[in-house]
């Protein structure tokens, strides 16, 4: 007999060799119909693997990331398999899960456009009414390169050659058998509901200088009513897409010429960003924070130092040489390593940390062109970086002023639900990494502590920590129900070491700080993104361009109406005003179309008693004030929104 623990802490026995399928069963039939996949002492499984030591049982439904994960990796499969009726001929290259769906990467001998996605669509729905089963099977790797080579699928043989004997497993589903390591469904026939969202190009291993491959995104449900709800959240999507009211918003734009992914900042978008990083440099100064600046290059040698050129050398532009002999530059990938040297600018002792160094940077990135995306993947980006340099015994303290900072953020601007995602270290492929495993396991539990002090909601994920520490990601939804990571906080030993900071401790010995990295928006680029579609273009008050339109109904207000709007910029209120020739009630939809939350409608008796008819973006008419008593109104209104 063997013992299975359930996440609520109780256990039972079994018999040795039982599977995650038959403890579901021994429970509920009804979690036994539902259930997709397991997770077993921390590793994800298949249902029908069998346990033979005492272990810790976690059951996955769709409701859960690891049963939809479980669920879409299976849809890739059966797609693979229709696509192998539909298209003879076809070669596979990978087919993964991602965080809504599934994708496979394809080589048909014949171009596949979106017209053949619902062909596709049908033959799917078709193979999962046959009830296939998905059926593992581990392969020496001899076999394995044999079995792909045979079929003529060079891609698959590429793959198997970087991997280890001993490691190889197939799964087969039908006529469709695929080089994976799972874990799957049990049977396809649960998938009911399919869509083929979308066909695209990707390189082969994501490499320029390797062959385009026909990219085709997909996702499925156990029911229909559920793929019809995802498909209105699709739509929904569309009309908050940032790129779409940046454009009508006119908030930032791209060019050709200047080159792809290096995003311009319009003035109405100048000012909305210029807007954030003012409010985040108010906040930081509270918190004891120096604003610094740091160039936008630095000599190849830094980020040798730092590790970050062995890192992402490939990732980021190409050196620039000088005319000196062997002299190289790279366009900066991090603000880091020239924090650490400003630190290193003079002596410091322990009376003198922690020391708080905050800039905007702007940083490159050489970013594959199929990747870049709008503003949330560019090549050219600012985050909004600040590097802590402390004692050790100073860590949880300075990691918890972090959080708040955070927090503040996220409630102010109205991110309601997030989860806290602590990413450490892989368990077995330590390779990645730099720095000793004492100073690994001083960082990770000093994150642990920290987030479960502040009562955080957390996640683990391992595998997901920087290269030279561990890190808490914070995964937010937005307003309808996506999730993006905004705001990181890392705690560093490796950089400091690498770079020989010290300080003199209270025992006149020299010692080595420890570094806190933390972006609360991340990018500046993409937390605008993510903000424009989170509040689909209406901005908080407090924060978007221009407060209030002046709307004169007729010309012969006008002047009235630049009295007006000059009266209320002076007391800080963003106001512009619209002086065309157009009706009012024109006026008012086009001003509305441009989110402007005040709209102020001056005529003869608004003129005649130095007053406004104030309307509220969604709200409609609030009634006539006077200039001041509208300028005490809206500044009450800001004053609301920004107290902690």
């Amino acid at each position: 007999m063997i013992k299975i623990t359930f996440p609520d802490g109780s256990s039972r026995e079994f018999e040795s060799g039982v599977t995650p399928l038959q403890v579901a069963e021994s429970l509920s039939p009804r979690l036994a119909a539902e259930v997709l996949s397991a997770t077993v002492n921390d590793e994800l499984q298949d249902l029908r693997f069998p346990i033979t030591t005492d272990s810790t049982l976690k059951l996955h439904k769709f409701d859960d990331a690891e049963g939809k994960h479980a669920f879409w990796h299976s849809s890739s499969h059966l797609m693979a398999e229709a696509l192998q009726e539909v298209f003879p001929g076809i070669k596979f290259g990978i087919g993964p899960a991602i965080e809504n769906g599934f994708y496979y990467d394809v080589d048909p001998e014949k171009p596949i456009v979106e017209a053949d996605l619902e062909k596709i669509e049908k033959k799917m729905l078709e193979l999962a009414r046959e009830k296939q089963t998905f059926v593992r099977r581990e392969v020496p790797k001899a076999e394995a390169l044999k079995t792909f080579a045979d079929k003529g699928e060079t891609y698959k043989v590429e793959l198997i050659n970087d991997l280890q004997d001993g490691t190889i497993s197939f799964y087969t589903c039908g006529s469709f058998t695929d080089l994976c390591r799972g874990p799957h469904i049990m049977d396809s026939s649960i998938v009911k509901a399919v869509k083929l969202t979308s066909v695209a190009g990707a390189y082969w291993r994501g490499d320029e200088k390797n062959k385009m491959l026909t990219r085709i995104y997909g996702i499925t449900f156990p029911k229909q009513g559920l793929l019809d709800d995802y498909l209105k959240l699709l739509e929904e999507a569309k009309r908050r897409d940032h790129r779409k009211i940046g454009k009508e918003l006119e908030l930032f734009t791209f060019s050709e010429r200047v080159g792809q992914g290096l995003p311009m900042w319009l003035p109405k978008g100048t000012a909305l960003r210029l807007r954030l990083e003012d409010f985040l440099k108010k906040l930081q100064k509270k918190y004891g924070y120096e604003q610094v600046i740091t160039p936008h290059i630095g000599h190849k040698n830094l980020y040798v130092t730092s590790g970050h050129y062995a890192k992402y050398g490939k990732d980021s532009f190409q050196p620039i040489k000088t005319p000196y002999e062997g002299e190289e530059f790279l366009l900066k990938p991090m603000n880091c390593p020239h924090h650490c040297e400003m630190y290193r600018t003079k002596p410091r002792s322990y009376k003198d940390l922690p020391v708080r160094f905050a800039e905007f940077g702007t940083v490159y990135r050489y970013e594959q062109s199929g990747e870049l995306h709008g503003l949330t993947r560019v090549r050219g980006f600012t985050q909004d970086d600040a590097h802590l340099f402390c004692m050790p015994e100073q860590i949880k303290d300075e990691f918890k002023k972090v959080i708040d900072i955070i927090l503040y953020i996220f409630k102010l601007l109205d991110f309601q639900e997030y989860t806290a995602q602590i990413s450490l270290r892989d368990k077995v492929n330590r390779e990645k990494y730099i720095g000793s495993d004492e100073n690994w396991g001083k960082a990770e539990q000093a994150i642990i502590e920290a987030a479960a002090e502040k009562g955080l909601k957390t996640v683990v994920e391992y595998g997901e920590a920087a290269f030279y520490g561990p890190k808490l990601d914070f995964m937010v939804r937005d307003a309808i129900g996506r999730k993006w990571q905004l705001g990181t906080i890392q705690v560093d030993y490796n950089l400091p070491e690498r770079f020989e900071l010290e300080y003199v401790g209270a025992d006149d010995k020299r010692h080595r700080p420890v570094m806190i990295h933390r972006a609360p928006f991340g990018s500046m680029e993409r937390f605008v993104a993510v903000l424009i579609e989170h509040t689909a273009g209406k901005f908080p008050l407090w924060l978007t361009p221009e407060q209030v339109v002046v709307l004169p109904i007729s010309d012969k207000y006008n002047d009235y109406a630049k009295q007006v709007a000059e009266e209320l910029n002076g007391a800080d209120v963003r106001t512009i005003t619209d002086l065309r020739n157009e009706k009012i009630g024109k006026k008012i939809r086009d001003n509305e179309m441009q989110h402007i939350p005040y709209l102020l409608i001056v005529g003869e008796k608004e003129a005649a008693d130095s007053t406004v008819a104030v309307r509220r973006q969604g709200e409609g008419d609030k009634g006539t004030m006077a200039v001041a008593e509208f300028v005490q109104h809206i500044n009450a209104e800001v004053e609301k929104m920004m107290v902690r």
